[in-house]
């Protein structure tokens, strides 16, 4: 399986860019910037769901009998306020339930819920430091990512049909994927390490990382 992420962004043309940066009221400049950050949060936590083989097997259960979904379809669905998306939101809320209202209303339905199950009590830390790192704010942030949860949920669902991945198979590069999404450090990396030990050790605190992506910022708004 090739890169989760970025065989999301390759099925985020400009056309879906735009559409976002518009519900997002940003230019799409700013929207596939933080489309880019937001997907491998998505995918380190997603990750870390099917770290076990009972996450693995939920997991690979979901995507299993739901394949084939556009990810035109499921982005316009999200967009025109549909609180699923066909077979696809279906699926999503009887596996993951629904009802989760962490992205802060829109595609609450389906996309809160799976923001919900990877993230946890984690929900807000996500939107709070994707919102600080990105400049979106905590609310757009929260919806950028119940947009973005269930597209990679839509790819991740063709993937793991066409390369016929067992659910301790799909752990395993997802497991693999996570590991190197924070291994590779930067905004990405450091944002997923910080809000997935918000349950742990604490060896990693969100409000270090955004003072340092603040201080890169303003570093960067100097030089312009």
């Amino acid at each position: 399986m090739s890169g989760l992420v970025d065989n999301v962004m390759s099925h985020l043309g400009d056309d879906q860019i735009q559409q976002i940066a518009n519900q997002l009221g940003i230019d799409p400049a700013s929207a596939r910037n933080a489309v880019e950050q937001a997907l491998p949060l998505i995918v380190g936590g997603m990750a870390r769901s099917a770290s076990t083989d009972v996450g693995a097997g939920a997991l690979h259960s979901a995507l299993g009998d739901h394949v084939g979904t556009n990810v035109s379809d499921v982005l316009g669905g999200l967009l025109n306020g549909a609180g699923g998306t066909g077979g696809l939101g279906g699926m999503l809320g009887n596996v993951f339930g629904g009802g989760n209202t962490a992205s802060g209303g829109l595609a609450s339905g389906v996309g809160g819920a799976i923001l919900g199950h990877i993230f946890g009590n984690n929900a807000n830390a996500a939107n709070q430091g994707l919102g600080q790192t990105t400049g979106l704010g905590t609310q757009n942030a929260g919806q950028l990512l119940a947009i973005l949860a269930p597209i990679v949920m839509s790819v991740l669902a063709n993937q793991t049909r066409s390369q016929g991945l067992s659910p301790g198979g799909l752990g395993s590069v997802l497991t693999q994927q996570g590991q190197q999404i924070q291994q590779q450090g930067g905004l990405s990396g450091g944002l997923l390490s910080a809000v997935l030990d918000r349950n742990g050790d604490g060896k990693v605190d969100l409000s270090d990382l955004i003072a340092g992506a603040g201080t890169v910022m303003n570093a960067m708004s100097r030089r312009a």
